[in-house]
């Protein structure tokens, strides 16, 4: 037996992916008093949570909605980082110079950020949300375009002014749009994990840049009752890990940082590897792509969820002038959001290149530059703007 078929009213907005970035968009939109459905593939939310960091630029763009209260009661606020070297510590960053505001980097793992932005959906767009929708088709005319669903075992024929793709870096949307996203994959892999904290670091990050390769780590807020925990990554080489257990990574940890963490409390483990993608344009017809199904770029450094958010933030306005017949430079906006992503891409280069296994003489001098940097009264305002993204 085929799928039932049910076609509704045409939409304002369609918005593929109900990830943090469709789920702020639809907040966004929903606010402005547009008629929006975001729909998500999965039919859970995942479990999983690979990006942890919000930056001050997302937090004050949070506001419009009423986000930025409920997050900053469920985050954890890291206000400096500290950075060692092989046997020794070579400097601090604080954050306070970044932001009136919002002086640090909010540590909350995406699958409760995620929490916080459905509910909030819900609020300002009952039944707005679906989960376990999956698109099949996409096809544009000139007044709107048309999107079939697989949804719970219905066929949905949806209609919509605007459809944007926010399902990430394999969107179904970019791929039914045939649009190419060159890019490449990097040498280097990691071994992330999530574990109490058991370290005197409080709300401080770490970074360890030893011979063997980088170490780092990110308080992380209790959640459900458990106790606050904390986040290592370290670079494992240019080989991805099979099937590595928690042990691997504190064996890692200790060895590099001289830190015991208690391999048996291991909450989270994942081995993974990084890339970079960009779309040549965002903006085709009626369909719009943002968050990482138009841009990726390396986790390091914790800027392609923001990106993603900030790319909403400015797209917003842009679709409320379109249903209201006013013109907009679309052109503008792809240029402007894709600028960003260029730079987010070189900062995340960088960072990972500053992590590198490195020979002897290759680490003495990383460490005497890295000192010398982090030292300079003139480097640290500059530095805490760059890494909570503030050039954007």
């Amino acid at each position: 037996m085929g799928l039932q078929t049910v076609t509704e009213p045409v939409l304002d907005v369609l918005i593929v992916g109900g990830g943090p970035v469709g789920l702020f968009l639809g907040c966004l939109l929903a606010q402005r008093g547009l008629g929006v459905r975001v729909l998500e593939r999965r039919e859970r939310p995942g479990q999983h949570s690979r990006a942890i960091g919000i930056h001050p630029p997302a937090l004050k763009a949070f506001r419009a909605v009423g986000l930025t209260a409920p997050l900053l009661s469920a985050g954890l606020p890291i206000t400096r980082g500290l950075v060692t070297g092989e046997a020794a510590p070579l400097g601090e960053l604080g954050f306070g110079a970044a932001s009136a505001d919002f002086p640090f980097i909010l540590s909350l793992p995406q699958r409760e950020t995620e929490a916080v932005l459905r509910r909030r959906l819900a609020e300002l767009a009952p039944g707005s949300f679906r989960a376990g929708a999956e698109v099949l088709t996409l096809r544009q005319e000139n007044d709107c375009v048309h999107v079939t669903v697989r949804d719970n075992g219905r066929r949905l024929e949806l209609r919509a002014r605007h459809v944007i793709g926010a399902d990430g870096w394999r969107s179904a949307v970019r791929e039914a749009l045939g649009q190419p996203f060159p890019g490449q994959l990097y040498p280097d892999k990691y071994l992330m994990g999530d574990f109490p904290d058991t370290t005197p670091l409080g709300q401080a990050a770490l970074v360890s840049l030893t011979g063997e390769g980088v170490v780092e780590s990110f308080p992380l807020p209790g959640q459900n009752g458990a106790e606050p925990g904390r986040r290592w990554v370290a670079h494992t080489g240019k080989r991805l890990l099979d099937a590595p257990s928690a042990r691997d990574l504190t064996t890692l940890i200790e060895r590099r940082t001289g830190l015991h963490v208690p391999a048996a409390e291991c909450r989270m483990l994942s081995a993974f590897e990084v890339r970079r993608h960009r779309v040549a344009c965002m903006v085709r017809g009626r369909t719009v792509l943002i968050g990482d199904a138009a841009h990726v770029v390396s986790p390091i450094g914790g800027q392609g969820m923001n990106l993603g958010w900030l790319d909403a933030a400015a797209l917003a306005p842009l679709l409320q002038q379109s249903l209201e017949g006013r013109r907009v430079d679309w052109r503008h906006f792809e240029r402007t959001r894709l600028r960003s992503a260029a730079i987010a891409g070189h900062q995340a280069e960088l960072n990972m290149a500053a992590g590198r296994p490195a020979g002897v003489w290759g680490q003495r001098w990383r460490e005497q530059l890295i000192r010398r940097v982090l030292r300079s009264p003139a480097a640290e305002p500059l530095l805490a703007r760059a890494f909570t993204m503030r050039w954007l």
